[in-house]
C-alpha cells in the first residue's frame, strides 16, 4: 500500500510540475518585465516607428537613420534576445555600425508593443515589419541580424523575403531541441507550445549568411548551433569567439570585430550577386 501511495504522489506532483510548465512557459521564453528594465540612450536622430498587424496589434519601433549617409538605400534590421528590448538593441548596433542605418521593433508583448508574445506572432510580425522597411521607408537592400531566439525570427525571415544577408548571434536548431537540452526531464514534445525551427528555415535562405557563436556558451551549446551551420546554403563567415558565454559576449571587443567583418562580408557578396528574387 505504501508503494501504491509513493507512485501517486510522485504522479501528482509530476503532473503539477507539468502543468506549471506548460502554463507559464511563454512567461519563461518571454520575458517581457525583464525586458522593459533596461533603459537606452539613443542618438537624438532616432525616430519611433509603429505598423499595426493585421489583429490590430500596434507594434512600436525605433528607426536610426545612417549616420554617414553613403548607403540611404540599406538598414539593418534586428531582432533581439528574449530579454532585449527594441531601444536596447537599437543601441547597441549603432555603436557596432555607427554608419549604418539601423531599425529594431519591440516584439508583441513588450511594452510599448501592445498584444500577447508567442513564437508565431513574432514570425509572422518579422515579414510585416520588413515590408515595412521597403514598402514605406524605401530600404531596397535589408540585412537581418539576430541575437539568440531572435536569430530564429531572422532566419524565418529570410527564408520568406529576399533579404540581402542574415547575421546570426548565438543559433539554436530548434527551440524544442533548447527545451530538451535543459530539461532533459520533461516530455518536452507535449508540453511546448511555441515552435521556432532556425536551421529548417535556413534551408530555404539563399541570402549571404554569418554565423557568430561563443566558445562557453552555457546557453547555447556548440551541438546546437552546429545544425544550423550545415543548413546555411550560403554560409560566408563564421566566427567563434574565444572566452565568451551567450550573454557577456557582446562586450568583447573580439565580438564587435567579428559583427563588422561579416557585414562587409556579406555587403560584399552582396555587391557581386545582386538583388537575390525568390
Amino acid at each position: 500500500m505504501w508503494l501504491f501511495k509513493l507512485v501517486l504522489i510522485v504522479a501528482t506532483l509530476s503532473v503539477a510540475l507539468y502543468a506549471v510548465i506548460y502554463f507559464l512557459q511563454t512567461r519563461l521564453i518571454f520575458p517581457t518585465r525583464l525586458a522593459e528594465m533596461y533603459q537606452a540612450e539613443l542618438p537624438a536622430s532616432a525616430v519611433r516607428l509603429e505598423v499595426e498587424t493585421g489583429d490590430g496589434v500596434r507594434l512600436r519601433g525605433v528607426h536610426i537613420p545612417s549616420a554617414s549617409g553613403r548607403d540611404e538605400e540599406s538598414v539593418l534590421l534586428g531582432f533581439g534576445g528574449n530579454a532585449w528590448n527594441a531601444d536596447s538593441l537599437a543601441e547597441y548596433l549603432h555603436g557596432v555600425f555607427p554608419d549604418a542605418a539601423v531599425v529594431t521593433f519591440h516584439y508583441r508583448g513588450y511594452r510599448p508593443s501592445s498584444g500577447r508574445p508567442s513564437a508565431a506572432a513574432l514570425l509572422a510580425d518579422a515579414a510585416l515589419i520588413h515590408d515595412h522597411l521597403v514598402e514605406t521607408l524605401g530600404y531596397r537592400r535589408v540585412v537581418a541580424v539576430g541575437l539568440s531566439i531572435g536569430s530564429g525570427v531572422a532566419a524565418y525571415l529570410a527564408a520568406r523575403r529576399p533579404v540581402a544577408g542574415l547575421i546570426l548571434v548565438s543559433p539554436f536548431d530548434s527551440l524544442e531541441a533548447m527545451a530538451r537540452e535543459h530539461y532533459p526531464w520533461a516530455p518536452v514534445g507535449w508540453l511546448l507550445r511555441h515552435r521556432i525551427e532556425t536551421a529548417a528555415y535556413l534551408r530555404d535562405a539563399t541570402a549571404p549568411a554569418a554565423v557568430i557563436a561563443a566558445a562557453n556558451d552555457s546557453i547555447v551549446p556548440a551541438r546546437r548551433s552546429e545544425p544550423v551551420r550545415r543548413a546555411i546554403p550560403n554560409l560566408i563567415f563564421d566566427r567563434t569567439i574565444a572566452d565568451a558565454d551567450h550573454n557577456d559576449i557582446y562586450q568583447l571587443a573580439a565580438f564587435r570585430a567579428a559583427m563588422a567583418e561579416a557585414l562587409i562580408r556579406i555587403r560584399s557578396a552582396d555587391d557581386d550577386e545582386g538583388p537575390h528574387a525568390r
